[in-house]
């Protein structure tokens, strides 16, 4: 498990805890939570727990005295946990900081269970190309992706007229750009239906996660931009949709829990129960929909434009806006000042396709310094 310690790996280990005949912990690892990585070891009687900062190792060793799990620290560390002896990865470190250990688990022919979306929109090429030579399978977890697979299956790809990726709108969907201008950090990461991290939060209130979602749509289904669309649905109940060349529409349906395609891909192709809250339609009563307003949510159509543009530009917009989410979560620059740094940094660059996981950091990182740039340029 690929970032043990935050929203979706705290998910998928309760689920992990609710099955133990199903599953058998093999590694954990987390960034810098040493308390909650070591915990989890413990009560999963994991082999292996790695810190991502190096510096934590004594600390993580003198935790897991006597348990029986060995400790690591590292970027190796994280890259031989991913290629390990697990049959199942489940790749849900936040960011491009997943990228290696991701790209280590598909080349080691894992079934790998992605919740960390920044893989495919900056390396889709490459890791979907190296799944086929290894023949690892990727399973979807964010809702919306995994909602699609599941009305996909059974059904043949070329007869796939389009798929419809829910957005639920975020804490702003009703507010104008005026009012988004003074929005805070607290505002922004109350979101009204998931319990997420602050950075896919903020994302989910600029729409940039929905932005992000339709290039890795791109890469997981093989379908063109033009196919890919977004649809505003605030109730988060109907998580995306197929819609099928005959007019046939599939729609899979859930309360807003995370438990819900994180347990569909640990347990694929069979199905675990959970303890989600099973979805009341007549308590509910309606549902609603409308289309994205690319005015108010910028974020939208420069994804499309990166998408569409291919080479560096989806590094670049998840570059920087990583960079540009941190700032505001630090209150150095304002809400709408992501997707501003955004734009500027995809109009400042120009390159070409990357041809290795080397290359994508080295323009990754490229865009991170461009993006820092630009935002003292704003605060001057």
């Amino acid at each position: 498990m690929l970032g043990a310690t935050g929203s979706v790996g705290s998910s998928t280990l309760d689920l992990v805890e609710r099955h133990p005949e199903r599953f058998e912990v093999m590694a954990l690892t987390a960034a810098k939570n040493v308390a909650s990585l070591a915990d989890a070891a413990r009560r999963t009687s994991a082999k292996l727990a790695v810190i991502g900062d190096e510096r934590l190792l004594p600390e993580l060793r003198e935790q897991l005295a006597g348990s029986g799990c060995r400790a690591a620290a590292g970027r190796e560390a994280l890259i031989e946990a991913a290629a390990g002896e697990a049959e199942l990865v489940m790749a849900a470190i936040v960011g491009c900081a997943g990228l290696e250990p991701v790209m280590a688990a598909v080349q080691a022919g894992r079934t790998v269970a992605l919740a960390n979306k920044e893989a495919l929109v900056t390396a889709g090429g490459l890791m979907t190309g190296a799944a086929q030579e290894s023949g690892a399978v990727i399973l979807p977890v964010d809702s919306e992706h995994n909602a699609i697979q599941q009305c996909l299956a059974g059904n043949r790809s070329c007869d796939v007229a389009r798929i419809v990726l829910t957005a639920s709108g975020g804490p702003f969907r009703t507010k104008g750009r005026s009012e988004m201008a003074s929005m805070t950090p607290e505002q922004a990461v109350a979101h009204p239906n998931w319990s997420m991290g602050a950075k896919i939060s903020v994302d989910s209130a600029t729409m940039m996660n929905k932005g992000l979602e339709l290039i890795e749509a791109h890469h997981l289904f093989g379908l063109p931009s033009g196919r890919i669309d977004i649809l505003i649905h605030p109730q988060s109940v109907i998580h995306s949709m197929v819609e099928y060349v005959d007019g046939s529409v599939l729609a899979q349906l859930g309360s807003p829990d995370m438990r819900i395609p994180i347990a569909y891909a640990l347990a694929y192709p069979e199905r675990i129960d959970t303890p989600a809250a099973p979805l009341d339609l007549a308590r509910l009563g309606s549902l609603t929909f409308e289309a994205p307003d690319l005015e108010r949510f910028p974020a939208l159509r420069l994804a499309r434009e990166a998408l569409e543009a291919g080479g560096a530009a989806p590094i670049v917009l998840n570059a920087a806006n990583e960079e540009a989410v941190a700032a505001f979560l630090d209150r150095r620059i304002g809400f709408l000042d992501i997707c501003q740094t955004v734009e500027e940094a995809l109009l400042r660059t120009g390159a070409s396709q990357p041809r290795s996981i080397d290359e994508v950091i080295d323009i990754d990182r490229a865009a991170r310094a461009l993006a820092g740039d630009l935002m003292r340029e704003l605060a001057a």
